[in-house]
Parts: C-alpha cells; sequence; structure tokens
C-alpha cells in the first residue's frame, strides 16, 4: 500500500572471522605486499634488493612465530576447524606448514646472490616466491576442497612466473610455458573432481565428506569413485608421481636453479600435505578403493624415476627423475593409510626438502653465471677444485641414497616400515631395489666430483666457483639438519607422530 510504513531493518551481524587460524598465511602475505610498495616508492635506489630480501625473511619469521603458537594452542586446547570449516588448525597443518617454511627461508637464502649474477629483479622474484608460499601454507591447512583448489591456484600460478623468470635464457621460458600449459590441465581436472565429490556426498568439505561417508550407504558409488580418481590425478601432477612426471624433467631443468629446489622441496611438502588431508582423512572409508591405485602410482614412480635417471648427463635432469622416485617412497606411507603411514611421509617430506634444496644449492653454485653448465663432465675435478663444496655434494647425495647417520635412511626405514606393518612385502621390497638403483646414479656423479679433471673438456673458466654468504648459510643448514636427523631423529619423529594424531576432523 502506497504510504505504508516501511518494514524495520533487520541489521545480520556479519560473521565472525578467526584471524588466528590464518594468522601466517596473513604474515607471509603482508611481507609480500610489502616488497610490492617498497618497489614501487624505491625504483633506483641499489638497495632495495637487500631490503626486499629481508622483509621476506622478516616475514618468514613472523609466520613461524604464529606457527609456533598454533602448535602450543593445538597441543594444550586441541585441533579445531574455523572459518565454517574451511581451515583446519591442528599438528598436521603446523608440521607442514613448518616444512613449507624451511624449504622457502633456504630457496630466499640461495636466491639472493643467484639473481644479482644473472641481473634478474629480486623485488618482484621475492614477492612471487612469498605469495606461492602463502598458497602452499594455505593448502596444507585447507579442510575444503574449494580451498584446496583456490590455493593450488595461488601457488601454481607465482610458479609459472618464477620458472620463466630468467627472461635471457630460451630454456626458462620453455620450462614456464610447459609448466604452465601442464599445471593448467592438472588444475581443471582436480576441479572436475571437486565436482563430481560435491555431486556424489553433497559437500566438499572434507569432515563433511567423512562424516557422510561414515553415516551413509552409496548404492550407486560411480560419480565418487571418479571424482577420487580425478582429484588423484590433479594432485598427482603437483608431487612429480609417474605418469603424470612428463614435465618435471624439462622444467626442472630449465628453470632458474633455485626456483628449481623451491619446487622440489616446498611444492612437493604442500601437495603430499593435502594428498594425505584429503584421502587419508577424509576418503579413509573409502581406502580399498584408492589404496591400490596408490600401490601402482608408487611402484611406477619408483622404477620410472630410478632407471630413467641413469641414462642421463644432465645433473638437473638427474635430480629431476630422483625426485619422482622420491615421490614413490612418500607415496609408500600414503598407502600404508595409517596414522604410522602419515608420520612417516611428514617425515620423509621433511626430509627430502633439506636434501633436494642443499643438493641444487650446489648445483646453482658449479653452474655459474648463466646457469647452463650442468652436465656431469662439468664435475669432473670438483673435489680437488672445492672439496668442501665436493663434500657437501657427496654428503646430500649419499642421504638421497638412503646412507645410514644420514636423515635419508631414517626417511627411508619409517616408509618400509609403514609399508610391513600393512604386510606389503612386495611394495617394500620395490623400494629397497629401487634405491640400490638409485644409488648407482648418486654415485656417477660422486666419481665424477672425485675424477680427474679433464681440463680440455671444461670451459676455460671453470677453475673455482664462488661461494656467496647466503648459499653457504643455506647448504650449512642444510647439511647440519639432514645429519641431525640421521643421528638425532626421535624429536622430529615424535613431532610427526604427534602432528599424524591430531589431524582435525
Amino acid at each position: 500500500m502506497i504510504g505504508a510504513p516501511l518494514p524495520p531493518v533487520q541489521h545480520i551481524p556479519a560473521p565472525s572471522i578467526d584471524w588466528f587460524a590464518i594468522a601466517p598465511q596473513i604474515a607471509l602475505f603482508a611481507a609480500a605486499l610489502v616488497i610490492v610498495l617498497m618497489r614501487s616508492l624505491i625504483r633506483h635506489d641499489p638497495r632495495v634488493h637487500e631490503m626486499a630480501l629481508v622483509t621476506a625473511i622478516t616475514g618468514l619469521a613472523t609466520s613461524a612465530v604464529f606457527v609456533g603458537i598454533q602448535w602450543n594452542f593445538v597441543q594444550n586446547d586441541g585441533p579445531y576447524q574455523a572459518l565454517r570449516g574451511m581451515v583446519a588448525v591442528d599438528g598436521f597443518a603446523v608440521f607442514a606448514m613448518t616444512v613449507v617454511l624451511l624449504a622457502t627461508l633456504l630457496a630466499l637464502l640461495l636466491s639472493s646472490s643467484y639473481l644479482k649474477r644473472e641481473g634478474l629483479e629480486g623485488a618482484e622474484y621475492f614477492t612471487l616466491m612469498l605469495c606461492s608460499a602463502t598458497g602452499m601454507m594455505l593448502m596444507v591447512s585447507a579442510n575444503d576442497l574449494v580451498t584446496i583448489f583456490l590455493s593450488l591456484e595461488i601457488l601454481s600460478i607465482a610458479l609459472y612466473v618464477l620458472a620463466a623468470f630468467d627472461r635471457k635464457r630460451t630454456n626458462s621460458q620453455e620450462a614456464g610455458l610447459k609448466y604452465f600449459l601442464l599445471g593448467s590441465f592438472s588444475s581443471a581436472v582436480f576441479l572436475y573432481g571437486v565436482a563430481l565429490v560435491y555431486g556424489g556426498t553433497g559437500t566438499t568439505n572434507l569432515s563433511g565428506i567423512a562424516d557422510f561417508l561414515a553415516t551413509t550407504t552409496l548404492l550407486h558409488d560411480g560419480v565418487l569413485l571418479l571424482g577420487i580418481s580425478f582429484l588423484l590425478v590433479g594432485l598427482g601432477f603437483k608431487v612429480a608421481a609417474a605418469p603424470f612426471h612428463m614435465w618435471t624433467p624439462d622444467v626442472y631443468q630449465g628453470s632458474p636453479t633455485p626456483v628449481t629446489a623451491f619446487m622440489a622441496s616446498a611444492t612437493k611438502a604442500a601437495a603430499f600435505a593435502a594428498l594425505l588431508r584429503v584421502f587419508v582423512g577424509a576418503f579413509a572409508l573409502y581406502s580399498v578403493d584408492w589404496r591400490p591405485i596408490v600401490y601402482g602410482l608408487a611402484v611406477l614412480s619408483l622404477v620410472v624415476g630410478s632407471v630413467a635417471a641413469i641414462v642421463q648427463t644432465d645433473v638437473k635432469r638427474m635430480l629431476a627423475y630422483s625426485s619422482i622416485s622420491h615421490a614413490g617412497y612418500v607415496l609408500i606411507a600414503v598407502q600404508a593409510a595409517t596414522a604410522k603411514g602419515t608420520s612417516a611421509a611428514l617425515f620423509y617430506v621433511l626430509t627430502y626438502a633439506l636434501m633436494t634444496t642443499g643438493a641444487f644449492a650446489v648445483v646453482a653454485v658449479v653452474a655459474r653465471q648463466g646457469d647452463d653448465e650442468h652436465a656431469l663432465s662439468t664435475y669432473r675435478g670438483l673435489a680437488r677444485r672445492q672439496p668442501v663444496l665436493a663434500g657437501a655434494f657427496t654428503f646430500f647425495l649419499l642421504a638421497q641414497a638412503g646412507v645410514p647417520l644420514t636423515g635419508g635412511f631414517v626417511a627411508k626405514l619409517s616408509v618400509f616400515s609403514a609399508a610391513v606393518d600393512q604386510r606389503q612385502y612386495v611394495l617394500a621390497l620395490i623400494g629397497m631395489l629401487a634405491a640400490a638403483v638409485a644409488a648407482f646414479v648418486y654415485l656417477r656423479i660422486i666419481l665424477a666430483m672425485y675424477a680427474p679433471a679433464d681440463d680440455e673438456e671444461l670451459p676455460a673458466d671453470t677453475v673455482r666457483a664462488r661461494v656467496d654468504y647466503g648459499t653457504g648459510l643455506a647448504i650449512t643448514i642444510a647439511a647440519a639438519a639432514v645429519l641431525f636427523l640421521g643421528i638425532m631423529p626421535g624429536g622430529m619423529l615424535d613431532f610427526a607422530k604427534h602432528a599424524s594424531q591430531l589431524l582435525a576432523r
């Protein structure tokens, strides 16, 4: 009726946001924004590079403080969900975020001098790396498939640019394009899997999916099984598991070496954390359906990664195929689908992040300006020219081979123990044989370093590669941590075990 009084306006309270649950991610992203602002206001100051690096490390330190506070909170009050169940604050997320932060710190230290050596823009690079790390931090704490997809895109888009960051190298441009095309395809597959899972369960929340499957019997679960398969394909690309590994050798070889180290360590840790949370957490009741698929992926990754590395003559490609093999070891733990398997997988990704970052740090030093000298022949006589650098590389390679008194040995032992507990004797045996084959690959590099140098085969400037402070610090931290995890692994194993038990439901 005209002239009738309007009904009173109802004030709907704004939903409360638990900022503490995403404080580590906010700290990283805020550091990235500060670097962008700094770069726009101070364009011609030569100190911008150092200021951006200090800002990035400060952001990492602040994020680490929030992660530590979250761990203390989880221990005292227990895990919980925030942001309407989109984010989980639990020990699992704390452990995985710790790995991501450590890998990002080592990558930043390695990148600083590399960028100066290659004449690349530091502020943009650090911003992209922090943005990618933010996506990884959100991914490991995500409790919803939509959140996982969004975080996957956040970390991936920044990585696409980082892979092609060196505009002066055609290989870098090619690596970025390949990574973008194949990564976009895998993201589309993952998103389609999210849609199918929603169609089968009526929710994308991981806790909601677990509750639905626990209380409902599906007479026709074809849509759900197809969605699970698509999710596994999408995440299998990110962890570089065979047969979704085709991008890995080319992208690892062409990308700037610090970016390769970042992808091989932090990205793999975040992707495996999401894989564990989705399959061991949400789809635990359907393990009889997805475990055989993971079994096959583990075997393929072990065989392809170990055997294909034998015929390579480029060290970066060797390490790329080695990363595929290491993905197979983590998949052995995932396939166990137990708390012991989850803790073994967490410990393995931590150890591998340290080993591979240290190895690629040495590769970046040996390659010198241009980042193109990665042939095996380049390493001949390295032990005579730089014995400390060769010794560090030898240590990282032996750790990846699983030699005792290194973290790699404890990590492999934990994985095999989780498989044996589930009576997966054949899978454990395949893993041991693959380790023996991979050891041959690592020994090829070691023998080349300690063999007499053939001066005619080496470039004229291959006399002594300079190890800057940042790279030396990254190598030292990685080597000390791998050695510590090999001699005194008890504390970190307990941390991983506790984290697997605090997985929020």
